[in-house]
């Protein structure tokens, strides 16, 4: 299958580039994934599309403020970390700008020295490993001085890093938000509990790989990268009995997506507590064994995330939506609106 197969035409004023005051206020397009019909609404009204009985599963995943500025030692360099895992303690894996500047050996400080860094590995793309030095706790030092690693294709400040980061946020991790989840408010959240629709919570940690475009022609040879994911016992079995009872299991996001297929295609259809890395590539063909039905935003062409889509809800489907969402002037991406399929 040829990638440009989910190319579409975006005018760039439609990518969003600052967040909603209010969250619940994006638009919401429902889409449905037998017939492709299309109908507007607005992501408050988000209950009126749920059914007591139904569970929404949440990605709890916490963004770091993983971008951190700083200055080789010696030169007076300026120099850009981005922190993608953490390795052992204090050594992670990080993408340098300029690499080039930053070989075995050198060091980079940050903040007049609160926080430094050595270089003890390198890869290709940009990839170092670097050994970090401070005093006192590192996610503190990190809130500090670190700054949310917004995608590149957003190009203004963030005034408030909170709007990066969902309300129900708990786990340390994240290169990246896991987006469909920033609908939400605790409000929201409430309401559709009082309708009698379960919340359950997994973790999938956000790795850059997302925003990576796909390079290769055909869909077969294009690589995932590997993130990192955990399901509780406690959630295992709320999904096995929302499933028993007839419910519907619906995602929020490609991250719960693809955490809840990891899971599910392992155990014939049922979720078991499970920890690990996952590379799962969904696409069309690919039989659905964990969800029902997702929300998600609206993605960029040819990449993976419209892919995984349309694999759920159909090609020719999911490109009649995305045309319709441009004419009808959609914001696109991360701070953007977002689709329900059911």
């Amino acid at each position: 299958m040829k990638v440009d197969l989910f190319d579409f035409h975006l005018p760039e004023e439609l990518i969003a580039q600052t967040p909603l005051t209010d969250r619940t206020s994006s638009r919401l397009m429902v889409l449905d994934k037998t017939t492709g019909a299309i109908t507007h609404d607005t992501f408050k009204h988000l209950k009126d599309h749920l059914k007591a009985g139904d569970c929404l599963v949440l990605n709890d995943t916490k963004v770091l403020p993983a971008r951190l500025l700083g200055e080789k030692e010696g030169t007076g360099a300026k120099i850009e970390v981005l922190l993608l895992k953490q390795q052992d303690g204090d050594v992670w894996e990080t993408l340098v700008k300029p690499a080039k500047r930053i070989k075995e050996g050198a060091r980079i400080e940050f903040g007049n020295g609160l926080l430094s860094a050595v270089c003890v590995g390198s890869s290709d793309h940009g990839g170092r490993t670097l050994e970090f030095h401070y005093e006192g706790i590192f996610y503190e030092v990190l809130d500090q001085l670190g700054e949310m690693p917004l995608p590149p294709y957003i190009k203004e400040q963030l005034e408030d890093r909170e709007r990066y980061q969902t309300v129900f946020a708990r786990e340390r991790g994240s290169a990246a938000a896991p987006t469909a989840g920033l609908h939400f408010t605790e409000e929201l959240l409430e309401e559709i509990k009082k309708l009698g629709v379960h919340i359950a919570f997994i973790t999938l940690h956000v790795g850059l790989g997302t925003f990576r475009p796909v390079s290769v022609e055909e869909i077969d040879e294009h690589d995932m990268h590997a993130e990192f994911y955990q399901m509780t016992e406690g959630t295992a079995n709320l999904l096995n009995k929302v499933r028993e009872n007839g419910g519907r299991i619906i995602t929020v996001g490609t991250t719960s997506t693809r955490t809840l297929e990891t899971i599910a295609s392992k155990h014939d259809g049922r979720f078991e507590e499970a920890s690990g890395w996952t590379d799962i590539f969904i696409y069309p063909g690919y039989e659905f064994k964990g969800i029902d039905g997702m929300i998600t935003n609206f993605h960029l062409p040819k990449s993976t995330l419209i892919m995984l889509v349309s694999a759920l809800a159909g090609r020719e489907n999911v490109l009649q939506a995305y045309n319709k969402a441009v004419e009808e002037k959609y914001r696109f991406f991360s701070f953007g609106d977002a689709m329900l399929i059911l």
